[in-house]
């Protein structure tokens, strides 16, 4: 029971098939409390969803965008628990015109929802958790590797890139505190984000043959295992870092990476 009487704030579960939801269910399974975060009328989806847990948790209101939600969930968080010891940042975002191969035409206007939704809201989560945090613990986002030029992914992977730096600068300026900020760049898995972009099946068609372990893009599991391991006390040395769950695709060379 890695998790045993921790407590953490859950970021993203909108289907069964998120990886915030097998991170959740990971999370549980190893002894830790959790309380999940959606918005607007997904709050409704989140807290359908939430019933197939183990042990259904509560369903609180937060758009990342907005410093009140954050406040607020601060507050709830203090006076329900007093601390908490981490939270997954599963959040992301990119107006349509950002995706699918219109880089060279997109407004700063899609930009920079699709940046600060992405990658800033990071820190402005961590931010106001950080009063939760006074004894350490552990900040977990999920990444697509932002280390080459993905077909259609264009500003998403700009934005991603720019997450992957903001986990480095808060593990620097969290890691005096005793927090550890890591990302997971997951694999592509069929998930409602996935769904999302145009030509996605030109990205998952050709990651299991070329992964050496494999890859099923129906299951999540390994990435939330993943995720459960960042926040328990055994990853206490990692902060800063990028760790890949991908089935080891991204070790093949990058002539691998397009047909």
């Amino acid at each position: 029971m890695l998790l045993e009487g921790k407590r953490f704030l859950i970021t993203g579960v909108l289907t069964p098939q998120s990886i915030a939801f097998s991170a959740a269910r990971a999370v549980q399974e190893q002894g830790g409390e959790i309380v999940l975060t959606n918005f607007g009328r997904g709050v409704s989806l989140t807290e359908k969803v939430a019933k197939r847990l183990p042990d259904p948790p509560d369903v609180l209101e937060l758009d990342v965008n907005e410093p009140d939600h954050i406040a607020a969930v601060r507050d709830d968080l203090s006076a329900r628990w007093g601390s908490i010891d981490g939270f997954l940042h599963a959040i992301a975002f990119a107006p349509a015109d950002a995706l699918g191969g219109n880089f060279l035409n997109t407004e700063w206007d899609s930009v920079a929802t699709a940046i600060r939704t992405s990658a800033f809201s990071l820190k402005e989560l961590a931010n106001g958790m950080m009063p939760l945090m006074g004894t350490g613990g552990s900040v977990v986002s999920l990444d697509f590797d932002a280390r080459v030029a993905w077909p259609i992914y264009d500003w998403m992977g700009v934005a991603k890139a720019g997450l992957e730096s903001v986990t480095r600068y808060l593990a620097r300026d969290l890691g005096p505190k005793g927090v550890r900020v890591n990302t997971v760049s997951a694999g592509p898995l069929r998930t409602m984000a996935g769904k999302g972009i145009p030509g996605f099946d030109a990205i998952t068609d050709s990651w299991s043959r070329r992964a050496p372990l494999g890859w099923d893009v129906t299951d999540p599991t390994p990435v939330g295992n993943t995720v459960a391991f960042l926040l328990s006390d055994l990853s206490r040395g990692i902060t800063g870092e990028l760790i890949h769950v991908d089935g080891g695709f991204h070790a093949m060379g990058t002539d691998l990476y397009f047909d």
